[in-house]
């Protein structure tokens, strides 16, 4: 059985259309449904159902496709296993990631995660969206948020530090609270969606709604409104590290914690096997960020 076919097969499956999946893979669209007829004729099977404006799997070709990605995988990681470990990732690898945290932390990496792995080619997206990784033909994602069950499996690269902070013009005109209740006297710039805030008290668990004159639904556009003097708003450190340390923010609140379960996660479709160029990866910018990643220095 060739491996190109059932390669094709599976992105077929994901993007319901041949000629987009042939293109990922480099391959015309002539190629590919001849491709896909091989593997039919093969199998003695009907895959899946063509139309004029996309396919779709039959009933056969729904049974087939996690056999398909298991051999993909499997066959990943033997070639990986070749030479005692000492094989290089290859291929195209897929990667989706928050726009900000990829522009400033990605990003600075990426050189040396190339010259670390010369075989691979990596095709990035930022996106603040969250996509669904096997539809959308990803091989892993880096999240920033609380993980919910699912069929991923996720493994923690750093930790997402948030924090209170205002501008020193702010404070000096406002003043700054003293308990998460004085907030509700304050301008509060939130993350759209993002209106109550979660302290822990010495009572317990405190939550409080706040109310503001501006709010964005970018996490950079709210540490900007901030650092102009805007009002008081919740950062991420990761995002608002360069400006804490300059003293263009400054934090506030800091005996009362903010209530977050959010971390910097990679995450991946789960399978028998993890491929070696997704390992490669997440082992590698694990390392850049650390236990104690650099923006909480």
């Amino acid at each position: 059985m060739n491996i190109e076919h059932l390669r094709l097969f599976v992105r077929i499956a994901r993007t319901q259309n041949i000629s987009q999946a042939g293109q990922e893979l480099d391959i015309s669209a002539a190629v590919a449904s001849n491709y896909i007829n091989k593997l039919e004729r093969e199998l003695g099977v009907r895959l899946v159902h063509r139309t004029t404006r996309k396919v779709s799997l039959t009933e056969d070709g729904a049974d087939f496709l996690p056999h398909a990605e298991d051999v993909l995988s499997s066959v990943e990681a033997a070639r990986a296993s070749v030479g005692a470990g000492n094989a290089s990732p290859t291929g195209k690898l897929r990667i989706t990631v928050p726009s900000s945290f990829g522009r400033m932390h990605l990003m600075p990496a990426m050189k040396g995660f190339m010259e670390a792995y010369p075989k691979l080619e990596v095709d990035c997206r930022f996106s603040d969206s969250i996509v669904d990784l096997v539809e959308g033909g990803f091989d892993v994602a880096i999240r920033n948020a609380q993980l919910k069950s699912s069929s991923l499996i996720a493994r923690k690269l750093a930790t997402d530090t948030r924090v209170v902070c205002a501008s020193p013009d702010y404070i000096r005109l406002h003043g700054q609270p003293k308990t998460p209740k004085d907030l509700r006297d304050h301008q509060c710039i939130s993350l759209a969606g993002f209106e109550h805030w979660q302290f822990d008290t010495p009572e317990g668990k405190q939550t409080i709604k706040v109310h503001g004159n501006f709010r964005a639904d970018h996490g950079e556009a709210v540490k900007d409104a901030c650092v102009q003097g805007l009002g008081l708003t919740i950062c991420s450190t990761w995002i608002a590290y360069e400006e804490l340390r300059k003293g263009s923010l400054v934090k506030v609140l800091t005996d009362f914690p903010l209530v977050s379960e959010t971390d910097i996660w990679a995450v991946y479709p789960s399978s028998r096997q993890l491929a070696p160029k997704v390992r490669a990866f997440i082992d590698y910018f694990s390392s850049v960020y650390g236990t104690s990643p650099y923006w909480d220095k």
